[in-house]
C-alpha cells in the first residue's frame, strides 16, 4: 500500500475532528468526546496489531507520518501510546475496549503520565510486567501546569490485568513516541513561524526580510530536521528498538523542542504567549514531550555510557547500535 493512502485519509480526519477550538474544549473540560469517537471508529488505532491478529500490521515506522500529524495538529489524546498498548494487548491474545489508553513507564507513585486525564486506562511498567490499570483508580493528581492533561499518579498499589513485558520495557518505546511528536510539532512550528514572518510587517516591511530573522528561521529548520531523523532512526526498531536509538531519538529531539519553541515565542513576540493565539498550543506540548519519558539529559547520559562501555571505534558502535 502507498504511503499515501494511509496518510491522507488520517490527515483528511484529523482536520475534521481536531483544530485549536477542540484541543482548547478538551483541555478545559478533560474529556475528548467526539475527537476520540472518530479516532477509534477510523481503525487507525489498530495500525500496529500484526494483519493475523485483525490489524494492519503496520511497524512503528510506517506510522511515523501519521503520529508526526498528531504531533503536528497538537492532539490532545494519547493516539501512538493506545496504538502501541493494543498491539502489545494483541501480541499476547488480549483485546482491549476501545478507550484511550495511556503509558506509564516510571516505576515510582507520582509519576507524571501524559495525557493521563483523559486517558481510560493507564498501561503502567513496574519492571517486570505490563498492568492495565483503571485511570480513575490511580489518584489522579494535577500538575500545576495550567490546561495540561498529564498527571501525577499512584500506581504501584493498585491491581490490574496484566500484560507481558516487552524485552526492554516500555520506556525505550514511549520515548521515541515522543520524539516523533516532538517532530511533527517542530515542523509545524517552523511553518508557521515562517507564514508569521512574512505576513507581519513593521516598519513598512515584513520581518521577515530581516536578516537575524531569517537566520532565527533557518537554525529553527536545522533542529526541526535533526528532529525528525532522530526520531525516524528510533522508529526503525519498531516495538524493540535498542536502547541507542532510543537514546539518540529522545535526546536530539528533547534537545531540538525546547530550543524550537523558545525561537517561536521570540520571533512572534508578545501575541505568542497570549491564550488567545495558538502558538501556545504546541510550544506547550513540545516542553511537556520534552520531559515526558526522560529529557535530553537523562537520555544523553544513557548514550554515553553505552558508547564507553563498547571497546569498538566510534564508527563501528554508530553502526551496530544505532542504525542496526
Amino acid at each position: 500500500m502507498d504511503s499515501q493512502e494511509i496518510i491522507e485519509p488520517f490527515a483528511r480526519m484529523l482536520n475534521a475532528a481536531v483544530g485549536p477550538a477542540e484541543v482548547r474544549e478538551a483541555e478545559r473540560s478533560n474529556s475528548l468526546g467526539a475527537i476520540w469517537d472518530s479516532l477509534s471508529s477510523s481503525g487507525y488505532l489498530d495500525a500496529l496489531i500484526a494483519e493475523d491478529r485483525g490489524g494492519a500490521g503496520f511497524g512503528l515506522a510506517d506510522v511515523f507520518p501519521l503520529l508526526a500529524l498528531v504531533g503536528a495538529k497538537g492532539v490532545p489524546a494519547p493516539v501512538g501510546e493506545t496504538m502501541i498498548a493494543r498491539a502489545l494487548a494483541a501480541e499476547a491474545g488480549i483485546t482491549l475496549s476501545d478507550g484511550p489508553i495511556a503509558l506509564a513507564t516510571g516505576q515510582v507513585d507520582g509519576q507524571v503520565v501524559t495525557c493521563a486525564r483523559v486517558a481510560q486506562q493507564i498501561l503502567y511498567d513496574n519492571g517486570a510486567e505490563l498492568v492495565l490499570l483503571a485511570a480513575a483508580d490511580c489518584s489522579l493528581r494535577a500538575t500545576g501546569i495550567e490546561f495540561s492533561l498529564a498527571a501525577r499518579a499512584d500506581l504501584s498499589r493498585i491491581r490490574g490485568q496484566i500484560l507481558p513485558r516487552p524485552a526492554g520495557g516500555l520506556l525505550s518505546i514511549a520515548a521515541i513516541l515522543r520524539s516523533i511528536l516532538i517532530a511533527g510539532a517542530a515542523n509545524q512550528l517552523v511553518e508557521q513561524s515562517t507564514v508569521f514572518a512574512n505576513e507581519r510587517v513593521q516598519f513598512g516591511k515584513p520581518i521577515g526580510r530581516q536578516q537575524s530573522l531569517q537566520h532565527n528561521l533557518a537554525v529553527m529548520a536545522e533542529n526541526a530536521i535533526a528532529a525528525r531523523i532522530a526520531a525516524q532512526l528510533g522508529a526503525a526498531g519498531g516495538l524493540a528498538p535498542s536502547l541507542a536509538a532510543a537514546a539518540t531519538a529522545k535526546s536530539v529531539s528533547s534537545r531540538a523542542a525546547a530550543l524550537i519553541a523558545n525561537s517561536a515565542h521570540a520571533l512572534h513576540g508578545a501575541i505568542g504567549i497570549s491564550e488567545e493565539y495558538d502558538l501556545q498550543l504546541l510550544t506547550r506540548r513540545l516542553h511537556e514531550w520534552r520531559m515526558a519519558d526522560g529529557s535530553e539529559g537523562y537520555w544523553s547520559g544513557l548514550l554515553g555510557a553505552s558508547r564507553l562501555s563498547c571497546p569498538a571505534t566510534s564508527v563501528d558502535w554508530v553502526r551496530a547500535e544505532i542504525f542496526a
